[in-house]
């Protein structure tokens, strides 16, 4: 008996000895190793963003600032740091050293306050305190100082984009100057002439704007070769353009440039329409496409065909007219037209076009076509030579009905693609004839490039400041910021949510709406019956001093409805929100008792058929 206990004794101390060696070798060995159960991937990066860190050539280091102790009130927040936290550290374990991480709280009056501020990014005042909440990163090189990206403040609302901006903080600090821009354009976009008012006109501002991000550099309309150095072509109203023009761009895009082109089959802003009235002999082009490319790329844009969409359509004053009328070619936007899903449109609020042309995918297309801003279902396809010498816009309209289909005003296009000249041109044979993929966006109007569809400019001190409202220059940026990444950038695609809702039980819980809004309903009806029954009562009756036995009867009648209704009430209540306590109690029972019990049992045949095939040395 002795012997056998201190058997037992020693056995139970190797197994404590063995357990704790075995939890500082998993520690050691297996302290990068992470297991991904979400079933949107949330912890695993996505195959783009492991190309960036693969082709990391300089060390980066990411400091992360989250106010900790100004956030101990703000659970939800807090757990979204903690997402984030996991997210930054799932970049330096997947860099192979090339990323460090520092995690700073910035408290208030603190050196690292400043230095939070200092380096661009965002506090937000908390009310109770007046002290600012700091959740932010920044990025930079260790040996050069001045060199950082910053995201100024992580939102919660754009979780889904959460990896694609870590990966674009992470790129820009990869590069080693800003992304050149080349502008071919159509339109005097640099400045021109108005016929209209016989002034000249300076730049447009949304040249202005894309100044401030990136290098532009102009190429003349006869271009025949788009330089290697340009990252980014963008394509304005290319009109009239020579084969060999058309050429250089198909091998550009063919080779990896990325390509932002607006076309557009009337635009208004198009300065040779005013030159060409001039000229009775000469009749006006206002519109442009790229129908040999597009086929090229699996698309087209309709011909001679403007979207009119009288549930977008912006009010305008006509001369001699006080009241507005609604212009079903002049649209406003709003944010449900827009695609939430993709970086370049996501934030935007509202845009405005003038009469946008209508794209659509070729059937048998190889690449991807995705819509980034749609008309609603009230929409309909107006010829252009309805436009010609247009006084009402009503006009427009007399006639149509809509189609039921929500038009594509401007898409993004990717994937494998073939040349659209593979005998090559004359002198130019040996260029390239395919390409597994490419990168295109496509916007169906050129007039929401120009100020008088989103900005107003007026002179503070002999100084032009721009104020905004639409999102029309948020637009090109976006669009040339993602184009200017790398193709690994651009395939980094939103991603799901790290709160998960139940939904099991929200449909329970409108269910449970749905019933209890009927009966409340029917027992207003019979409120409003019954108080119409009194008052006709009380008219007919308005001389006595005393109630009627027939009034006193329906009184007390209305009362005991009314309470056995609220009866009712409470009870189809209760009811609705016993089956959401009842399926917590089920999860609460098999996460709890149900799942130990199993694992227990288990455990318990395994050394029962243990013992049965190999007996112990003590029996």
């Amino acid at each position: 008996m002795l012997k056998r206990t201190l058997y037992s004794g020693i056995g139970l101390l190797l197994i404590a000895l063995a357990f704790l060696v075995f939890n500082l070798l998993s520690g050691l060995l297996f302290s990068q190793a992470r297991l991904d159960l979400t079933q949107q991937k949330l912890y695993t990066l996505s195959e783009g963003t492991i190309r960036i860190l693969n082709n990391l050539q300089r060390p980066i280091e990411l400091q992360f600032f989250f106010s900790d102790e100004l956030a101990r009130d703000l659970p939800a927040l807090r757990n979204y740091a903690r997402r984030v936290e996991e997210m930054l550290k799932t970049y330096v374990d997947r860099s192979a050293g090339k990323i460090t991480l520092k995690r700073i709280d910035p408290k208030p009056f603190s050196e690292e306050e400043d230095r939070a501020a200092e380096l661009g990014l965002q506090g937000v005042p908390m009310q109770q305190m007046g002290d600012n909440l700091y959740f932010g990163l920044v990025g930079g090189h260790p040996s050069e100082g001045d060199t950082t990206e910053a995201i100024p403040f992580f939102q919660q609302d754009r979780e889904a984009f959460l990896e694609y901006e870590i990966s674009r903080l992470i790129q820009s600090l990869a590069q080693t100057e800003r992304p050149l821009v080349g502008i071919l354009s159509g339109l005097p976009m640099e400045g021109g002439f108005d016929f209209r008012t016989q002034q000249p006109t300076g730049p447009w501002v949304v040249l202005e704007e894309v100044r401030q991000m990136f290098r532009l550099q102009a190429l003349p309309p006869a271009t025949n070769q788009i330089p290697d150095e340009v990252s980014v072509l963008m394509l304005v109203h290319p009109k009239d353009l020579s084969e060999s023009t058309r050429y250089a761009i198909d091998q550009f895009v063919l080779r990896g440039g990325k390509l932002l082109v607006f076309v557009d089959p009337y635009s208004e802003v198009d300065s040779s329409m005013d030159l060409a009235a001039l000229q009775e002999d000469s009749p006006p082009i206002h519109h442009s496409n790229l129908e040999t490319l597009f086929q090229a790329w699996g698309l087209r844009l309709i011909p001679d065909r403007v979207v009119a969409d009288p549930a977008y359509a912006i009010s305008v004053n006509l001369d001699g007219q006080k009241r507005p009328v609604r212009h079903p070619v002049l649209l406003s936007l709003p944010a449900r037209a827009l695609d939430k899903q993709d970086i370049v449109s996501s934030e935007l609020d509202m845009l405005n076009v003038a009469t946008i042309g209508a794209l659509e995918p070729l059937p048998d297309a190889a690449t991807r076509f995705t819509p980034l801003v749609r008309s609603s279902e009230e929409a309909l396809l107006v010829d252009t030579q309805r436009l010609l010498n247009l006084n009402n816009p009503r006009d427009l309209l007399r006639g149509l009905k809509a189609s039921g289909t929500a038009y594509t005003l401007a898409a993004r296009v990717q994937g494998p693609a073939k040349s659209a000249f593979p005998e090559g041109i004359e002198g130019r044979v040996e260029g390239l004839k395919s390409a597994d993929s490419i990168n295109v966006i496509v916007v169906a109007d050129t007039d929401l490039l120009a100020d008088r569809l989103w900005v107003q400019v007026q002179e503070f001190f002999g100084q032009p400041i721009p104020t905004p409202w639409a999102d029309n220059a948020s637009l090109v940026i976006n669009a040339l910021d993602n184009l200017a990444g790398s193709d690994a950038l651009i395939s980094v695609r939103s991603r799901g949510r790290y709160s998960r809702p139940f939904t099991r039980v929200e449909a329970i819980q409108r269910d449970a709406e749905e019933q209890f809004r009927e009966k409340e309903e029917r027992l207003q009806q019979r409120l409003m019956a019954t108080e119409q029954r009194l008052v006709e009562l009380q008219g007919a009756n308005a001389q006595a001093l005393e109630m009627s036995p027939e009034q006193q009867h329906t009184l007390q009648q209305f009362l005991q409805e009314k309470l056995a209704i609220r009866k009712e009430l409470r009870e189809v209540r209760y009811d609705l929100n016993a089956d959401i306590e009842a399926l917590g109690r089920s999860l609460k029972f098999i996460n709890i008792a149900l799942m130990p019990l199993l694992l227990t049992l288990g455990a318990l045949f395994w050394l029962w058929r243990h013992r049965r095939v190999r007996p112990t040395f003590l029996d």
